[in-house]
């Protein structure tokens, strides 16, 4: 009965400064203050103001609880056990299912590695404005730009560009 009471009270104060802010022409603020200051009689008539009163006063036990019981911290442990547990089955189990194709990741890893090692050479250069000259098969007798004529010149594909270019 005092809850419904101060809640009433505390609606009429507010839907009086609602009417108050209305009086100076500020109606969008004289909306919202008569919407909040209908809530307090909306949660009394509802019966929701006193199931806060008990949900507080539950709340209150379990704290006075919380400090003064053992089994309580014990239970705490209990959770924070069960939680170690479930992660730890979630850490194996994603490892065990990872395991099947693991020689397969690692194959796969040396070969990029490998790759990746190779000497710059081996690649084709592209400068720009040439074209990729396709080099014989070995045996071929057939020596091209990119293929010295004597084994040991390295300059003739910057030769053959230096005469495309008229220099």
């Amino acid at each position: 009965m005092l809850t419904t009471t101060v809640c009433a009270a505390l609606s009429a104060a507010g839907l009086a400064v609602a009417f108050l802010t209305a009086w100076r022409r500020r109606f969008v603020a004289a909306t919202r203050i008569a919407a909040f200051s209908l809530v307090p009689v909306g949660l009394a008539m509802s019966g929701l103001a006193g199931l806060g009163g008990k949900i507080g006063k539950a709340f209150g036990t379990w704290a006075g609880d919380l400090v003064l019981k053992p089994t309580v911290w014990a239970g705490f442990g209990v959770l924070a056990c069960a939680v170690l547990l479930y992660v730890i089955a979630r850490a194996a189990g994603g490892r065990a299912s990872a395991g099947d194709g693991r020689k397969e990741r690692r194959a796969a890893a040396r070969a990029e590695r490998s790759r990746a090692k190779e000497p710059a050479s081996a690649a084709p250069s592209l400068t720009p404005g040439t074209a990729v000259a396709r080099t014989p098969a070995p045996g071929s007798g057939k020596p091209t730009a990119k293929q010295p004529a004597s084994g040991g010149d390295d300059f003739s594909d910057i030769e053959a560009i230096l005469k495309k270019h008229g220099i």
